[in-house]
């Protein structure tokens, strides 16, 4: 079966950044709580940071980045499959990622591979319930020394949009009407 390529590679002289950029190998200071000492009592506590390093995607809009509208831009973490499966023993069930691409498994979204689309052990996933926010010059300088990096084409960049919405705008009900 011939797969569209969902992305398009750019290099450009004068970086962007915009909604769907793939940034891997992002920075992310992770807070360290002690959950021993935390919320007892009204004193701040001295708070340890990691630094990790993770593969991002961008859910600002891009219009919002465009117009510098923003200081923080909102990402999520995006994960080759078999890295996922490695830390997510049930995906490797068979059938668990067609559950995914149907789009019954909440917080998580399908991407083809940017170098094989046709291949679907290559797929990406996006992790909707990782969201991380860094300052807008922060990523605009990793963005730009990647030098070549992967964008998310239309129609997929609002299909991949479109199923973060859904994660959030999900309503769940204290009763229903009983089925028929």
């Amino acid at each position: 079966m011939m797969v569209e390529p969902f992305w398009v590679q750019v290099n450009e002289s004068e970086p962007t950044l915009r909604q769907g950029d793939y940034l891997p190998g992002c920075l992310v200071p992770i807070p360290v709580f002690d959950p021993t000492i935390f919320g007892k009592n009204s004193e701040i506590q001295d708070v340890q940071i990691e630094l990790n390093e993770l593969d991002l995607i961008v859910l600002t809009q891009s219009c919002d980045l465009d117009n510098k509208k923003v200081a923080q831009v909102v990402l999520c973490a995006i994960y080759h499959i078999s890295d996922f499966e490695e830390n997510n023993e049930a995906f490797k069930k068979k059938g668990k990622w067609n559950e995914v691409l149907r789009g019954r498994i909440e917080g998580l979204h399908l991407l083809a591979s940017p170098t094989n689309p046709a291949n679907n052990k290559e797929s990406l996933v996006v992790d909707f319930r990782d969201i991380q926010t860094l300052p807008y010059e922060y990523v605009l300088k990793h963005a730009s020394n990647l030098k070549d990096r992967w964008r998310l084409k239309s129609p997929y960049l609002e299909h991949f949009s479109q199923a973060f919405a859904r994660l959030f705008m999900r309503v769940g009900l204290p009763s229903t009407i009983e089925p028929f």
